[in-house]
């Protein structure tokens, strides 16, 4: 009666598949693969909500500059009325050129043009390093993650055999949970991958359209000056 006992228990540990029987049941190479899957998912994750709250906080700051400036008296009206402070990027390539134009009045007018879009460029050139900054985490999670759970499972699969090799026993119970493991590693891999690159191109998406904003935003400065 012990011995079936003892059996059946086996028999349920072989067919647990929880994701901490998986991880438990791993050796140190594909705990690593899953560890580190797990905290570059985690680490997206919060960067995806970041730069979601970063660009409708922008947006949403820049509509609000823009009613401003056309409503705007006159430029030095506007400069006295914003914060030195603000974090909104319109607002601060506004100023850099504002305060470019306040303190260079007296310059040649043919050359003060251009030396003008060189400074609000500068601006704008900060302010897309500031609003794209990790951008780059997420194209490396989207492209490298699954070729690192290709490789857990790889190196579970080999582990698989070794099993099957050293047990001379090709039944499914040898067999499952191994391949299991190894499945599993390419899961978390493509787990990590998607949301990552899918938030990589929307933000990347979002990073252009509002760059190509500020630059507009600039020319229409420069053409009324």
């Amino acid at each position: 009666m012990e011995p079936q006992v003892g059996a059946a228990a086996s028999v349920i540990a072989a067919t647990d598949f929880s994701f901490w029987t998986l991880f438990t049941r791993a050796d140190y190479i594909v705990k690593s693969v899953i560890v580190i899957l797990i905290f570059a998912s985690i680490y997206s994750w919060a960067l995806i909500f970041e730069k979601y709250r970063v660009f409708r906080k922008i947006y949403k700051s820049s509509e609000q500059f823009e009613e401003d400036f056309v409503n705007s008296k006159s430029v030095k009206v506007l400069l006295d009325k914003t914060d030195p402070d603000s974090k909104d990027p319109m607002t601060i390539v506004f100023r850099s050129g504002a305060k470019y134009l306040a303190e260079n009045e007296r310059q040649s007018q043919n050359s003060l043009p251009e030396k003008l879009k060189i400074v609000m460029d500068v601006a704008i050139d900060k302010e897309v390093e500031k609003y794209e900054n990790k951008l780059t985490f997420l194209a490396t999670v989207g492209s490298v993650a699954p070729f690192i759970g290709l490789f857990g499972t790889v190196w579970g699969i080999m582990n698989s055999f070794q099993s099957i090799a050293i047990s001379r026993n090709t039944s499914l119970a040898i067999v499952a949970p191994g391949i299991a493991e190894a499945l599993f590693a390419t899961a978390l891999g493509l787990l990590a991958a998607i949301p990552a690159v899918v938030a990589y191109n929307k933000f990347t998406s979002n990073s252009r359209k509002y760059t190509q904003k500020l630059e507009n935003f600039s020319q229409t400065f420069i053409s009324i000056i």
